[in-house]
């Protein structure tokens, strides 16, 4: 048994440490210390300045980001995508439909729960033209904001004149403007 070397699971039989071998073990516990106190003094000086929360060297989702970035990231983030792209068509509405029938044609508002876009016009023959235009306007609309967007285009007739009442308004009739609607 004098050939074997002692365990360290048998601790009679190991040895003390001296000479080189005893440095060894002081060096290492001196920067296990050492490394034990840097880290507690960090963790210190991350919750002094906000919790620890700081970019280090790779980018994360804390570091400044460009202006477009971030809103796209908004809207990713609260689901606001289809209602943004539904108020871009409706800034681009001249180039989608054509300019003749912009300027009698307004979009007023977009119903995201029916996916119907509601629209405006100036006249009775421009709401006309844009109800038979409808279903090509869908497929367009769709091209660009993705399939299913809007369902259906709901074209609103104009206002008629003011109504007047008087003497030679009929009962039951709504007046002047009887004929729109």
């Amino acid at each position: 048994m004098s050939g074997e070397k002692p365990t360290p699971k048998d601790p009679e039989k190991a040895p003390e440490p001296s000479g080189v071998d005893l440095a060894r073990v002081a060096l290492r516990a001196a920067k296990e210390q050492a490394r034990a106190r840097g880290d507690a003094a960090r963790q210190k000086k991350h919750v002094r300045r906000g919790g620890g929360l700081r970019s280090g060297a790779r980018a994360d989702g804390r570091d400044p980001m460009a202006l477009s970035a971030a809103i796209n990231r908004l809207l990713t983030e609260r689901g606001w995508e289809t209602p943004a792209a539904v108020g871009g068509v409706m800034g681009r509405w001249p180039q989608i439909v054509g300019e003749d029938l912009a300027k009698h044609c307004v979009p007023q508002r977009y119903d995201e729960d029916e996916r119907v876009l509601v629209v405006s016009c100036d006249s009775t023959a421009w709401a006309t033209q844009l109800r038979h235009l409808a279903p090509a306007l869908v497929a367009r609309l769709n091209e660009d904001l993705g399939h299913g967007t809007v369902r259906m285009i709901k074209v609103l007739n104009p206002g008629g004149p003011a109504r007047r009442y008087g003497p030679l308004r009929a009962p039951g009739s709504s007046g002047p403007g009887d004929t729109y609607g």
